[in-house]
C-alpha cells in the first residue's frame, strides 16, 4: 500500500471572499447498471464551508460522495478539488492528501483501542515517530476522547466512536472532510455533540461536505443542495430556501380529506390545497388568522389544524411533489446500495 505524505494543518490557506473554490463540479454524470444516478451536477463549495447533500435514500448522494472521494470517476463532467481534477490520475496522491473522508459504515477496528486505529492510520500516512504520537495526542484531545485512549473501540458508545473517526480522518491534516450521513445510528445528543464538532472545524478553516437524509442536519449547514434523482432540485442557505415557501405551512384534517381539498380549492384557487398522508396542505400568509376563519366557515369538516414554519421537508416537497423520505426508483433496485457497500460500477 502506497503511504501518503502528511500535510501540516497550519499550511491551510484562510477562506477569503473570492478564493478558489475548494469543491466544484461541472456537468457531472454517472450512470449504474442502466440507470443515470447523477445527471448534470453542478456545485460550488467555498474554502472554510459547511456545505451538505440533503435528500431521499437513493436519490444520488453515495454516488455522488464516492466521485468525491476518488473512488469513482464521473462518466461525464468535470470535479475539482482545491484546483486538482479528479480524473488527473497522475494528480491523484497528491490530491488525496487534502481529503479526510468518514462513511457511513464504520471504520474502525473494534479489536484495537482508539490510538492504536490513529497510529495506524498514522502509518497509511507515512507518519512515524515524534510527529505521529504529537498528531495523535493532539486529536485525542481535540475531540475529547483522550481518557478513553486506551480503550478498546468496541466499548464505545455511537457518539464516541464517530468522534474517534473523524480524528483518524483529519490525522494528517486535510483541507477537505467529506463525511457520508454522518448522524446515521447517533442519539440525539450524539448529533448535537457532532454538529459542535463540525462547527469547531469550520472556525479552524477545514471544509465540510457531507451528505444527509435529516433535516436538522442540513438546518445547521452554511449551503447545502437538494438532490433527488440524481439533479440538484434546489441550492442555498437553509434559511434562503425556506424563505421560497412565503408563508406558514397548514396541515387539516378532517373526515374526509379529499373533499375538504376540492372545497378550499373551489373557494380559495390561490391556496392550491393538495392532499398528503390523508391531510389536507397548503401555504398561506398569516395562516394563524385564516385558519380561524376557514373553521367557521367549514364547521364540522375540520377536526384539527396544524400552522407551522416551513421546514426544509416542505422545501423538498414544493421543488419535487413528494415527501423527503420517500425512496425513488434509484434505490428500488439497490444501486446506491451496492454502490456504498463498495462494487465496483
Amino acid at each position: 500500500m502506497v503511504a501518503l505524505a502528511a500535510t501540516s494543518a497550519d499550511a491551510r490557506p484562510a477562506s477569503a471572499a473570492g478564493a478558489e473554490p475548494a469543491v466544484e463540479a461541472a456537468g457531472v454524470e454517472f450512470s449504474y447498471k442502466g440507470r443515470k444516478a447523477l445527471s448534470g451536477i453542478d456545485f460550488r463549495v467555498a474554502p472554510g464551508e459547511i456545505f451538505g447533500f440533503l435528500g431521499p435514500n437513493g436519490g444520488g448522494k453515495t454516488t455522488l460522495f464516492r466521485i468525491l472521494a476518488t473512488l469513482a470517476r464521473p462518466e461525464r463532467g468535470t470535479v475539482r478539488v482545491f484546483g486538482s481534477d479528479l480524473a488527473d490520475a497522475a494528480g491523484l496522491v497528491r490530491l488525496r492528501r487534502d481529503l479526510g473522508v468518514v462513511f457511513q459504515s464504520p471504520s474502525l477496528d473494534l479489536q484495537l483501542t482508539v490510538r492504536e486505529n490513529l497510529v495506524h492510520q498514522g502509518y497509511l500516512y507515512g507518519l512515524r515517530g515524534a510527529d505521529l504520537a504529537a498528531r495523535v495526542g493532539k486529536a485525542l484531545a481535540r475531540f475529547g476522547i483522550a481518557d478513553r485512549a486506551g480503550e478498546r473501540a468496541k466499548k464505545l458508545s455511537g457518539g464516541l466512536r464517530r468522534r474517534a473517526e473523524i480524528a483518524k480522518a483529519l490525522l494528517h491534516g486535510p483541507r477537505l472532510l467529506l463525511l457520508d450521513e454522518p448522524s446515521t445510528g447517533l442519539d440525539p445528543g450524539a448529533r448535537r455533540d457532532l454538529s459542535r464538532t463540525l462547527d469547531g472545524l469550520r472556525r479552524e478553516g477545514v471544509t465540510v461536505l457531507l451528505t444527509t437524509h435529516f433535516m436538522e442536519e442540513g438546518d445547521r449547514c452554511d449551503r447545502l443542495a437538494l438532490l433527488d434523482g440524481g439533479r440538484i432540485v434546489a441550492e442555498g442557505s437553509p434559511a434562503a430556501l425556506k424563505e421560497e415557501i412565503g408563508g406558514d405551512v397548514v396541515i387539516l384534517t378532517g373526515p374526509d380529506p379529499e373533499a375538504l381539498a376540492r372545497d378550499l380549492a373551489a373557494r380559495y384557487p390561490e391556496l392550491s390545497p393538495a392532499v398528503r398522508d390523508g391531510a389536507v396542505r397548503f401555504e398561506r400568509e398569516r395562516a394563524h388568522e385564516f385558519v380561524a376563519r376557514l373553521v367557521e366557515t367549514l364547521p364540522g369538516r375540520i377536526e384539527a389544524v396544524s400552522v407551522a414554519r416551513p421546514t426544509l421537508e416542505d422545501v423538498f416537497l414544493r421543488r419535487t411533489g413528494r415527501a423527503l423520505g420517500a425512496a425513488d426508483a434509484e434505490d428500488a433496485d439497490g444501486s446506491e446500495r451496492e454502490l456504498a457497500a463498495g462494487e465496483s460500477p
